[in-house]
């Protein structure tokens, strides 16, 4: 199998000429344009395209728009390639505020779409893809995706914030060749989350290198750490992924840092 990662959130999977694409991110701009002005000057994460056309399956983590890009994956999938995707969350429009753009989005786009549980796999071309536990830090509903192939195992996290099924997880389905490690710690002040919570909505560098840890990770890789901030609504912590890194390795995890468009072999495939 070769991983490509695509910038942020983003990765593709390939094996045999079949692709998956997980979050995958066209426009990067879109993500806060909600908030227009408030938003002006945010960096933002650099970003590469998925190969166009060939992804047997689009997983995405959850409806966040900078995860779950509707023309990002509309251009990676081939025909009739389904969109992966979590359980819906229920409740009111305000509950649910956050998933709005990324849903009209989808739906606009036409692409098929399935709900997946937790611990509900399905199979994709070469591929068996694994909706696992993750925990939202504004409680909308995530998973994080394993994606096997070659008897190889991938760990997509999404942007999970730090809970306690590492173990059942690694129990289930480990060992994990590479899991990719969200580690931006972003602390949030959103308007439907009121009052705001002090601590990170996503793992932290120290908390990532412990989760990566628990998982028995034989490699990790930073991503979700660089770009976005915006004062008083989304504040992720400096050097993320350097951070990470030092961390992981003070628990004997090793650790690759990539850029975004880099393709690295892993396992025997």
């Amino acid at each position: 199998m070769r991983l490509t990662w695509l910038g942020w959130a983003g990765a593709e999977l390939e094996t045999d000429g079949a692709s998956v694409v997980v979050d995958p991110l066209a426009d990067a701009g879109a993500v806060f344009a909600a908030l227009g002005e408030q938003a002006a000057g945010t960096p933002l994460p650099r970003v590469v395209p998925p190969t166009a056309g060939r992804a047997v399956a689009g997983l995405v983590t959850h409806l966040h728009r900078d995860h779950a890009d509707a023309a990002a994956l509309g251009a990676a999938l081939a025909p009739g390639a389904p969109v992966l995707e979590p359980p819906v969350g229920g409740g009111g429009p305000l509950e649910g505020l956050a998933l709005a753009q990324a849903e009209h989005e989808l739906d606009a786009a036409g692409l098929h779409r399935r709900r997946v549980e937790p611990w509900e796999s399905a199979t994709a071309g070469p591929f068996t893809v694994t909706a696992l536990p993750a925990v939202d830090g504004v409680g909308d509903p995530q998973v994080a995706w394993l994606i096997e192939a070659d008897g190889t195992r991938v760990l997509h996290l999404g942007d999970t914030m730090f809970h306690g099924y590492w173990w059942r997880m690694a129990l289930r389905h480990g060992p994990f060749d590479v899991v990719l490690v969200p580690v931006n710690g972003a602390v949030v002040g959103f308007p439907h989350r009121t009052p705001p919570s002090p601590l990170p909505v996503a793992l932290d560098p120290e908390q990532g290198a412990l989760a990566a840890e628990l998982l028995g990770a034989r490699l990790a890789v930073p991503i979700h750490a660089e770009g976005y901030e915006i004062d008083g609504v989304y504040r992720p912590v400096a050097d993320a992924a350097e951070r990470f890194a030092a961390a992981a390795a003070e628990r004997g995890v090793p650790v690759r840092l990539m850029e975004p468009g880099e393709t690295m072999p892993v396992g025997a495939g």
